[in-house]
């Protein structure tokens, strides 16, 4: 997104964002940018105390900072309880999205029995299938196919080559990323003389409001039941949601996260990268789970948990790796020895069993 021509005052966007204003509110403001690379014209922002020093040296006119804590700068600033926060909301005022013209590309297909609002935006080489409803102000990118009796609600965009499959639904304001797939068959195999029959999926992908999905994420439909995406639900790139999980509103959820079918997500969830989440599980409201960490069983207390070994020189992680190997012949070893002396209870530990 350009930034924009004509800038705006600092006491403008102090208004629109609901920052407190130290300084010169008549400084114009054009774009975003780091502290470290921000020229003037630009607002950074600190978000992270390890950039602190870089307060002054920063080349910006103007900068957004947390409120109570000392800053080492004369620059005009925002002053906010969250300055990322407020970061998002100056990028979208200086930085918004490029509007598109409404109407229907010559090159795209759309069957006569969908129902496209004359305010909707359908790209080049499109397909809007028989039965689909796409509401006012989508814009449906170059490639996408949408699919028999989809809905796309009013203000979502969908970028080039997404596929949304038949009766499949999609709230307002989503927004999602090039090449992802909403509504795929789950997978659902019954295995019958070492062969598998293929046991038809037939429920849907239903998705909330202000939904972000990532790019090259696919999101199963269900096997018989929906596969639900509740609202305000951000989903990075990659990630993969099997057939009926239901992922509760506001959970954000980073790449590669694997998510087998069945398994339920609280709202205001984190799920960081790379974590593996078994199917037929729940997850309670608020939990976050560290990145990499495979989750097995279900978690009905809220907390962070990890299950990924920090990163060490290879010859200590091959050292720790055996000593690890060992502990249950050790374990068994110490209930023996209780036994025999009597101390202790001598019984196994029931989490070894699991």
């Amino acid at each position: 997104m350009p930034p924009s021509t004509t800038g705006f005052l600092l006491s403008d966007l102090a208004s629109r964002t609901g920052a407190a204003l130290d300084g010169d509110g008549a400084v114009r403001i054009f774009k975003v940018a780091t502290l470290e690379a921000a020229e003037a014209g630009a607002i950074a922002f600190l978000a992270n105390p390890k950039y602190r020093a870089q307060l002054a040296t920063t080349h910006a006119s103007a900068v957004i900072v947390a409120s109570g804590v000392p800053v080492p700068t004369t620059l005009p600033r925002l002053i906010t309880r969250n300055p990322y926060a407020t970061y998002a909301k100056v990028a979208a005022i200086l930085h918004p999205s490029p509007e598109a013209a409404p109407g229907i590309h010559p090159t795209a297909v759309v069957d006569p029995g969908a129902r496209v609002a004359p305010t909707a935006s359908i790209g080049p080489l499109a397909v809007v299938s028989h039965g689909a409803v796409i509401g006012e102000r989508v814009r449906i990118g170059p490639g996408c196919v949408i699919g028999d009796s989809a809905a796309i609600g009013a203000d979502g965009w969908l970028h080039a080559n997404v596929t949304v499959y038949p009766r499949c639904v999609i709230g307002p304001r989503a927004l999602i990323h090039g090449g992802a797939v909403i509504g795929a068959d789950g997978f659902g195999m019954a295995e019958e003389g070492g062969r598998w029959l293929k046991i038809p999926q037939l429920g849907r992908v239903v998705i909330g409001a202000d939904v972000e999905i990532g790019a090259n994420t696919t999101i199963d439909r269900g096997a018989i039941d929906d596969t639900l995406i509740e609202d305000d639900v951000k989903l990075d790139n990659q990630v993969q949601i099997g057939h009926n999980c239901r992922i509760g509103a506001h959970t954000a959820i980073a790449g590669c996260v694997g998510i087998a079918g069945s398994a339920r997500i609280g709202r205001n969830c984190k799920i960081g990268g790379a974590a593996m989440i078994g199917g037929h599980i729940d997850i309670a409201d608020g939990t976050i789970i560290s990145a990499a960490t495979q989750v097995y069983s279900s978690i009905a207390e809220p907390g962070v948990y990890t299950s990924t070994f920090p990163a060490l020189p290879h010859r200590e992680w091959r050292y720790v790796a055996s000593q690890l190997r060992r502990l249950r012949g050790l374990a068994e070893r110490v209930r023996l020895l209780e036994r025999r002396t009597g101390n202790g209870s001598g019984a196994a530990d029931p989490r070894e069993e699991e």
